[in-house]
């Protein structure tokens, strides 16, 4: 229990003055976010969106997988979300690595053999990202009517450059 008793004691601290119940689970912007899990990346406060309004998938180089689409089916269908943004970013680890250089790192971190364990390394990431945005323009539960965009996001301005 103490491996996370820092956590839990902010977490205290949070709900004390807890003030964001009592929403609906609908994207209240019409917004859906496919980005990367890396720490630089703060989704909401990037696109001034708050609390509510967006749906937020992240994954290892932000790639639209089948877990993404399924997610972003059911925003379109049960949540509101009329916008979907596709954000990759720089200097990602997923595109600076490739599947061996990655499975050498964490086969020597774990000290295990991870030769086997796939990553999905990014080439190239503009033609990731023209290939996840068709993914998601080109699904048949993802109707016209629903707005597709792919981003870059710069971790070091916190600028996003439109791709598509």
């Amino acid at each position: 229990m103490d491996d996370f008793s820092d956590l839990m004691a902010a977490n205290r601290a949070f709900a004390d003055d807890f003030a964001l119940g009592g929403f609906d689970g609908v994207a209240h912007a019409g917004v859906a976010i496919v980005t990367c899990m890396d720490s630089r990346i703060d989704p909401l406060r990037m696109l001034g969106l708050q609390h509510g309004d967006a749906k937020i998938f992240r994954n290892p180089g932000g790639r639209v997988t089948s877990a993404a689409l399924e997610a972003l089916v059911l925003g379109v269908h049960l949540l509101g979300v009329e916008r979907v943004l596709v954000v990759p970013h720089t200097r990602c680890a997923m595109a600076a690595n490739t599947e061996a250089e990655l499975r050498v790192k964490v086969g020597e971190s774990a000290g295990l053999d991870a030769s086997w364990q796939q990553f999905h390394v990014i080439a190239d990431q503009v033609a990731a990202l023209e290939e996840d945005v068709r993914k998601v323009r080109s699904h048949p539960l993802i109707p016209d009517t629903v707005k597709v965009g792919g981003f870059l996001y710069h971790v070091d301005t916190g600028l996003l450059e439109q791709k598509l």
